[in-house]
């Protein structure tokens, strides 16, 4: 099968083995995926990953149960072990043994097929086009912010980031009612956040220091910016990760007792049902959409500075 390969440098290879389902898995064949951040990371050595990289998508099921044979996904991207104690707390995300898909030894979504337990998948409805259904992924990562602290009317709320995951996350909490801010350096994609009825400022403006910070920069020094804006006894919500290591200095934390909270995977029924009634607007989204063996031009267009979602049409 095709794909892109990343082993040092990213290749377009025409000769990849073609999956077969381990027992209780299904191999699905990718319609799109979407180029993230971590995508991008991965290329600069995060996570010593090697192979296919990838793991926003959407796919139809090809080869597994025959239950699922024909139906059109997305995938909850963290395939464990289900019986360490780990999982049995019910933390499956955090599996000791899991592997991630396109992230953490397994090949991803950057291909013509990738296959996932049966478990971790969610059927798509007819009404939500591929386009839409590539962004449950990274959606899902945006609702489990709702999950780890619940935003009320009252609370001052900033996000910290303009890019693909920020504007999604400023969609998701804005519907909690906060008083929500979204701080960026790119006006059009401000303008884009104002056309949805959030509030915006450029990251230069001095705004009171808010109840809840959400750093969605993508940038090593995004904690310490976050922490510059949060007042004592808030809270930081960490979504970047990058392969440069940052400087770490505890002591704003100490001193000002904030909560830090490293904020990851998400639900996946919240995104899909956000998608399909249109409460979260993704396809503004949407920047450019190449065939994968213009995979390596896709990743130079998602690496471009204010870029916004550069999808793979396998």
């Amino acid at each position: 099968m095709r794909a892109l390969v990343f082993d040092g440098g990213l290749s377009y290879q025409t000769d990849r083995p073609v999956p077969e389902p381990p027992p209780g898995e299904a191999r699905i064949r990718v319609r799109r995926a979407g180029i993230c951040a971590t995508d991008l990371a991965i290329t600069q050595g995060y996570m010593g990953f090697s192979g296919v990289p990838g793991h926003e998508f959407v796919g139809e099921v090809d080869a597994g149960p025959v239950e699922w044979v024909g139906k059109r996904v997305v995938g909850e991207i963290n395939a464990a072990c289900g019986r360490c104690e780990t999982c049995e707390r019910g933390l499956p995300r955090h599996c000791p043994t899991r592997t991630v898909l396109g992230i953490l030894g397994r090949d991803g979504a950057f291909a013509e097929y990738l296959t996932l337990p049966v478990g971790n998948l969610l059927p798509v409805p007819d009404a939500v086009p591929d386009d839409v259904a590539v962004f449950v992924e990274p959606l899902a990562a945006a609702f489990r912010i709702r999950e780890q602290v619940q935003p009320q009317p009252e609370d001052t709320v900033q996000v910290m980031g303009d890019g693909r995951l920020g504007l999604l996350i400023a969609q998701v909490l804005a519907a909690t009612g906060c008083r929500l801010t979204l701080l960026g350096r790119h006006p059009a994609k401000l303008a884009l956040a104002k056309k949805w009825g959030i509030e915006t400022a450029d990251t230069s403006t001095n705004l009171p220091r808010a109840d809840l910070v959400v750093d969605a920069t993508g940038a090593p020094g995004g904690l310490e910016q976050a922490l510059g804006r949060v007042r004592p006894c808030g809270t930081v919500v960490l979504k970047t990760t990058c392969a440069e290591a940052p400087a770490f200095h505890p002591a704003p934390i100490v001193i000002d007792e904030v909560t830090v909270i490293g904020s990851r995977c998400g639900p996946f029924p919240p995104a899909l049902a956000a998608l399909e009634t249109g409460a979260v607007h993704v396809g503004p989204l949407v920047a450019a959409t190449y065939p994968l063996a213009e995979g390596q031009a896709a990743f130079a267009h998602a690496a471009r500075p204010g870029v916004l979602k550069v999808l793979l049409a396998p």
